[in-house]
């Protein structure tokens, strides 16, 4: 795992998982960007809208879509504030994003570089490149202590 500079979109990123754990959501939030500009963007409102699929990455990946006319979104970045779980990274996939910069490795939970590693997949459509660590101690501070207020 190689330590990154804090970049500006992984502070929004950051900043939108700080967003979900006041909603009480787990404290993930996603942006997607365009020639340095953030495209889309969203954090994890699974509980809120009593939705499975309703990830940060996703909710990034459909505004940015939406606001971009397009379902390819090949020119993007995603920067996320967690490893993305499989159907994150199969929506990665389809939405051939070109990077993937994420916080913190998810060993239980995620499937960029641990558990099924998707994109590493024969059958992977497209492999984004991906990048970990930029961020890690301010999102893996973040997760822990929204678990620890909960038990």
């Amino acid at each position: 795992m190689t330590r990154w500079p804090l970049s500006e979109h992984m502070q929004r990123a950051l900043a939108l998982a700080e967003e979900a754990a006041r909603a009480g959501e787990v404290p993930v939030g996603a942006v997607v960007v365009k020639d340095g500009v953030v495209v889309g963007e969203g954090f994890n409102l699974t509980r809120t809208r009593h939705d499975p699929t309703a990830h940060a990455e996703v909710e990034a990946i459909r505004a940015a879509a939406k606001a971009l006319g397009v379902e390819r979104l090949s020119a993007c970045d995603l920067y996320v504030t967690l490893e993305p779980c499989a159907m994150c990274a199969g929506a990665i996939s389809h939405a051939r994003i070109a990077r993937v910069y994420y916080a913190a490795s998810d060993p239980k939970g995620g499937a960029v570089d641990h558990g099924a590693r998707v994109f590493a997949q024969e059958q992977c459509l497209h492999a984004p490149e991906v990048y970990s660590g930029m961020g890690e101690v301010a999102a893996g501070d973040l997760l822990r202590g929204f678990f620890r207020e909960r038990r």
